[in-house]
């Protein structure tokens, strides 16, 4: 009898020991977070840090919130200035504000909540607001410009909800089928241009070096005209008939008309002068 005692004795003290493990009257809040407690329903503004914490149970209640940064893709679509619609996808990093996250969930709900009520049509509103202010060849162009204006618009409008943005990048962004075939329009007419222009600078070379040649012909012709002297020209009548001597073998062809194979050399004016302008005697004369 005594053994049955000392275990009834022992129940209520394990009974009790079960129900504060099902309270939970103590709660832990791990590393990058913050605990929300509300009691009976209404929201604590003080939250709790990291660390082990005493809660009262059944009054209390800890909702266990992350302020580590957070990465969300959000599609956002607008129109620039020239009316062109352009879609994109961002990835925005961004964390709760700690000191201030009673309020925001008190407001807004659990991290979830956020993305879906704030984060996300936030994000969209900024960009419209943002590319409106470019045309769509703006926004290509000037693309760090309009990432750094939409970082600051949306940075303002999450600011009175107690978030922080520290980042933004462009994962996607699309242009309207008018809009992408303009572009391609645009730059196959460049091109074109640039060629045309290619083409009349080669034509405009080509022209100049004809003329360049044509011009360079022409003053060779006239300094050769001007260095042909009659002294040349018989000094290369007599080299000319020189070779063709050096040339001949000595046989005569055996058929002709009667006619020796002699060139007749002109007499130059020296030996002309000598004998009178009369021909030349012959050796046997002398």
């Amino acid at each position: 009898m005594e053994p049955n005692t000392k275990l009834l004795r022992l129940l209520p003290l394990v009974i009790g020991l079960i129900i504060l493990l099902l309270l939970q009257p103590v709660t832990l809040v791990g590393p990058g977070e913050r605990g929300v407690v509300t009691h009976f329903g209404a929201v604590d503004p003080r939250p709790l840090n990291e660390g082990l914490h005493v809660v009262v149970p059944l009054r209390d209640r800890v909702v266990i919130l992350d302020v580590k940064v957070q990465k969300h893709e959000v599609p956002a679509k607008g129109s620039t200035k020239d009316l062109q619609d352009l879609k994109a996808v961002f990835a925005v990093n961004f964390a709760l504000r700690p000191d201030t996250i009673a309020q925001t969930f008190q407001q807004q709900g659990n991290l979830g909540a956020i993305v879906e009520r704030i984060v996300a049509p936030q994000t969209q509103e900024s960009f419209k607001t943002a590319v409106a202010q470019f045309t769509a060849e703006e926004s290509i162009v000037k693309r760090p410009q309009l990432k750094e204006n939409f970082d600051q618009i949306l940075s303002d409008r999450l600011d009175k909800y107690g978030i922080d943005i520290y980042d933004t990048s462009v994962v996607d962004i699309l242009f309207s089928n008018e809009f992408a075939q303009a572009v391609e329009r645009k730059q196959v007419a460049e091109q074109e241009a640039q060629r045309a222009i290619y083409i009349a600078k080669k034509a405009e070379q080509e022209a100049q070096a004809r003329v360049n040649q044509a011009t360079g012909e022409a003053e060779a012709q006239r300094l050769l005209q001007q260095s042909l002297t009659p002294a040349i020209l018989r000094k290369q009548e007599l080299d000319n008939q020189r070779l063709a001597i050096e040339k001949w073998d000595g046989q005569l062809p055996g058929v002709n008309s009667g006619a020796l194979p002699f060139l007749e050399i002109a007499p130059d004016d020296e030996e002309t002068n000598r004998y009178g302008g009369g021909a030349k005697p012959s050796q046997e004369a002398l």
